[in-house]
């Protein structure tokens, strides 16, 4: 149990760290830190990981069985990288703080609800626990809006505010949110693919973990496709390829590549921890998991100045919303863990 936790927290803390690098590139554009960090991403960092932890990879992808479910899987996580796409864009405006809280909670309040389309209502006890945690969770999602609002009140006073390229906040929310939704796909690719993927894997001898690799990779590689041309087609209309040739390349690759890693490994350190977790891996593990994650990307967020310029009350917004999302989080792993019941 003690190992599987550590896990859980230690995908948190990767989760909630990924985005940080960014902020230390040099002589990059957003669409050059973005767009070579989506490269990496979702297709080098998937590629290597895939062909070297699983097991018969081409009989699992080569079976009728998973040919089958790809091109449901695929559409839906065309629309989830999207969204992941926006909440690049929505840290570049708002910062990692209001960026991951905002996304993730939109993603936890949206996500919660895909199973019941695919699985049908869980029972009563455990439906009307995971509705209370749901609102919790919106509260959370408000608060930390209303705090990013207060924030940009406060630096638009301030004598230090003197960034003429500063992004609007309203604008920074909305993008989080849009993707938050968006990003959902991935819940719904995995309902749809999980189970099929999940027979192959175990067929070819793999361990049951394994599978959220197998599950990943098509989605990662979908939604890598239109990332792939968003960014292409933005690097070329904003005649931004030359900033890769900067002496800073060396330093800016070694930075991004941590971010695609920890982005990516994430998700399967997860599948581990909720693995050596056993029976309560997806709800204890799903409450560690995601309130490290928040957690993280607050205080990262605060350390490197980010709020720096708010008000007491802007904070506090910030705080209240925080203690919303992990509450509503924990709640909803209590309602989940009634419903496996």
């Amino acid at each position: 149990m003690i190992i599987g936790i550590l896990w859980a927290v230690l995908a948190g803390l990767m989760l909630g760290l990924y985005a940080l690098p960014n902020k230390f590139t040099k002589d990059f554009k957003e669409e050059n830190t973005w767009g070579l960090f989506f490269m990496l991403t979702m297709f080098l960092v998937p590629i290597v990981a895939t062909l070297v932890v699983m097991k018969g990879v081409g009989e699992i992808y080569g079976s009728p069985e998973v040919r089958a479910i790809l091109p449901k899987m695929a559409l839906t996580s065309v629309l989830w990288g999207i969204g992941v796409m926006m909440w690049g864009k929505a840290i570049h405006h708002i910062g990692v703080s209001l960026g991951f809280s905002i996304f993730i909670g939109t993603v936890i309040l949206v996500g919660s609800l895909i199973p019941f389309f695919v699985d049908g209502l869980p029972p009563t006890n455990a439906l009307a626990a995971i509705s209370v945690g749901l609102l919790f969770v919106l509260f959370g999602v408000f608060s930390n809006g209303k705090a990013g609002m207060a924030r940009e009140r406060d630096e638009a006073t301030s004598e230090e505010e003197t960034d003429p390229g500063k992004k609007s906040m309203s604008a920074g929310i909305a993008i989080a949110v849009a993707g938050g939704l968006l990003a959902t796909g991935f819940s719904f690719a995995n309902a749809v693919g999980r189970p099929v993927l999940h027979a192959a894997s175990i067929a070819q001898g793999n361990a049951e973990w394994v599978t959220a690799l197998a599950v990943m990779f098509p989605i990662f590689l979908s939604g890598g496709v239109i990332m792939a041309g968003y960014f292409g087609w933005q690097l070329s209309s904003k005649k931004v390829w030359g900033k890769f040739k900067t002496p800073a390349f060396g330093k800016n690759f070694i930075l991004i590549l941590i971010m695609a890693f920890f982005h990516y490994a994430a998700s399967a350190v997860f599948a581990y921890a909720a693995f050596r977790l056993g029976v309560v891996g997806n709800t204890v593990g799903y409450a560690i998991f995601n309130t490290s994650c928040v957690v993280t990307a607050i205080v990262s967020g605060i350390v490197v100045g980010e709020w720096k310029n708010a008000t007491r009350h802007a904070r506090k917004q910030l705080y209240l919303g925080l203690t919303g999302m992990v509450v509503g989080i924990l709640i909803i792993s209590f309602g989940n863990s009634l419903a496996v019941a």
